[in-house]
């Protein structure tokens, strides 16, 4: 068997440890923004819920015993002070964890200490295979251990209810210091636990699969994309297989407490995994759809057990159905292309009708929330607004609508969505551009409002489509964003700005892709690939965070984010290409 290594080490504080299909990881964080002393087992099935605390013991005194954490694709470790005694744990599959300890007892016990009707977990020794399994109230499931070797010693709690201890700890016995055993993730009931599979084979099987799906994603990553591995594990560890509302291969946002796919964020996934995975791509792109509603409205949120339409999300997903169709390892069949244009076009009619008021030809949204930018300052003057970045993702929305139903056959339907798209721009051009920056509105009626927000300079995204003195002055705005780390949402020298201020001032991965590809398609090479170098420097130092403070770098809230990893691997693989494209014409390099 050939040697295979883990892949990329991580901080276990900032990145789950997981396995690609998995509904739970193993990490401190146990709440938005909480850490605990010891590990836990997380599950996100209902929610973000630490179901059971994994604490290292010295044998024989059962005391809490010094260790320290190592994490990596394909296997996690405790290591006690003496260098040499250790607890392992592996994936057997992705309900299935395996254990493994020489030296080190481990402790179990349930997250939350006491157990009431509906909460925390009930305790008990199975009758039939001898196995202890934990209840949990927060999950809806069962976390069943099997001891394959050593022994369960210090079993207190079992059958007990309310405050009583509830714990059972790993050792190894008489004979031996070492001990396995197996934790499963299960509904109702299976077939006892067996498994004729060394824990060294399932830690070569855990590290084959994601170097497969590394060499997947990423086959292109050199010593020039440093983080392009740790990218794709921040991707594969947080795909989920289908349960619940989750109807197909889902990558969350994150395992942590962002664990949902929210409808614009999915489509940065589907771009990054387009080219190497393009089934699980392409069922990214989808999944929102599944659960678009009777308005054609696309649901803010979608997780295992919730679905939100409170609010939605910007109507980026025709300029993603662009980009998806140019770098999708397979063509589109036509049952495909028929269902996205239909879909697309219930979106699009979404915002037509229900977010235009009579009369106007700009849509409107109705919080920061439905633009994705939750607080940006463009809201503060009114929060039902009419803004540029709105009107510019719906025409290349409608652009590429008109791009398929002529594809399709459709020519009446391409000619509406093309002077659609042309009568929409013509109307931001002459409501909101006042020659200088473009403005928003209440949708009410009211004044003009400037923000500065980069927010207010998204139409760039239009690229070609604008004119140039329009993309010209948009790009000088933009480059006055630009930190030594990247874009600032809102611009450092405003009175608004906030280093950790969420949309006020901290860099955004959709917001640095969206306009990257916006600047080179108007022609603003230089500053597009400025941007992107200085983005991907920065996940190379800072990693995957949700956010980064615009001044330092430093990662910010949700630190093992997907769609900042998959614009990473977007903007890596986009730079490598262009560089490739120089090298074989010849021509002198000057991307960044």
């Amino acid at each position: 068997m050939p040697p295979t290594t883990d892949g990329p080490a991580f901080d276990i504080r900032d990145i789950p440890f997981s396995h690609f299909g998995s509904w739970f990881g193993i990490s401190p964080v146990i709440a938005q923004h909480v850490r605990a002393d010891d590990l836990h087992l997380v599950s996100h099935q209902t929610g973000l819920h630490p179901v059971l605390r994994l604490t290292p013991v010295t044998p024989g005194s059962g005391h809490r015993a010094d260790t320290h954490w190592r994490a990596g694709p394909a296997r996690l470790a405790w290591t006690g002070a003496d260098g040499t005694s250790t607890i392992e744990a592996v994936y057997e599959t992705p309900d299935t964890l395996r254990l493994r300890g020489t030296g080190l007892g481990l402790s179990i016990t349930p997250a939350d200490a006491t157990l009431t009707p509906f909460t925390g977990c009930y305790f008990f020794r199975d009758p039939v295979d001898g196995s202890h399994v934990f209840t949990s109230y927060e999950t809806g499931r069962r976390y069943r251990v099997t001891v394959l070797a050593g022994t369960a010693t210090d079993v207190t709690g079992a059958e007990a209810l309310g405050g009583s201890p509830r714990a059972l700890t790993l050792t190894g016995d008489s004979t031996t210091a070492s001990w396995e055993a197996a934790v499963e993730e299960l509904d109702s009931a299976r077939p006892p636990y067996t498994s004729d599979v060394s824990h060294p084979e399932l830690v070569h099987r855990a590290q084959t699969a994601f170097r497969t799906f590394a060499d997947t994603v990423a086959p292109w990553r050199s010593e020039q994309t440093p983080a392009a591995e740790l990218a794709a594990y921040v991707l594969w560890s947080a795909t989920v297989r289908p349960t619940g509302f989750l109807r197909r291969p889902a990558v969350l946002m994150s395992k942590h407490w962002m664990d949902k796919v929210w409808s614009w964020d999915h489509c940065f996934n589907a771009l990054a995994l387009a080219p190497g995975a393009p089934d699980l791509a392409w069922d990214q792109f989808q999944l929102p759809f599944d659960h678009q509603d009777e308005s054609g409205a696309l649901p803010d949120s979608v997780a295992h057990s919730e679905i939100l339409y409170n609010f939605v999300k910007p109507p980026i997903h025709g300029w993603a159905l662009r980009r998806l169709r140019q770098f999708l390892g397979r063509p589109l069949e036509s049952r495909e292309l028929e269902q996205a244009y239909r879909r697309l076009t219930l979106w699009t009619d979404f915002w037509l009708t229900a977010r235009r008021v009579p009369g106007s030809a700009l849509p409107h949204y109705h919080h920061g929330n439905d633009s994705g930018w939750d607080n940006a300052t463009t809201f503060d003057p009114a929060r039902v607004a009419v803004t540029a970045d709105l009107a510019s993702v719906l025409i290349l929305q409608l652009d590429e609508l008109a791009r398929l139903a002529a594809e399709l056959g459709l020519p009446q339907d391409a000619r509406r969505h093309a002077q659609t798209a042309d009568a929409i721009q013509e109307a931001l051009l002459r409501e909101l551009w006042n020659g200088e920056r473009f403005l928003s509105r209440p949708a009410h009626g009211g004044p003009l409002a400037a923000s500065a927000s980069l927010l207010d300079l998204m139409p760039i995204v239009l690229g070609d489509r604008l004119p140039p003195q329009v993309s010209d002055r948009l790009a000088a705005r933009i480059e006055a964003h630009l930190t030594p780390h990247g874009l600032a949402t809102e611009h450092p020298d405003s009175p608004a700005y906030e280093p950790d201020g969420y949309w006020r001032g901290p860099i955004w991965a959709p917001a640095t892709v969206l306009i990257e590809d916006g600047l080179r398609r108007a022609g603003h090479v230089r500053l597009a690939d400025e941007i992107s170098a200085r983005f991907r420097a920065m996940c190379e130092t800072s990693g995957f965070a949700e956010n980064f403070d615009a001044l330092t770098g430093q990662g910010l809230r949700d630190r093992a984010y997907t769609w900042t990893a998959s614009s990473y691997l977007l903007l890596a693989r986009d730079h490598l290409s262009r560089v490739e494209a120089d090298t074989a014409t010849g021509a002198v390099s000057t991307h960044a």
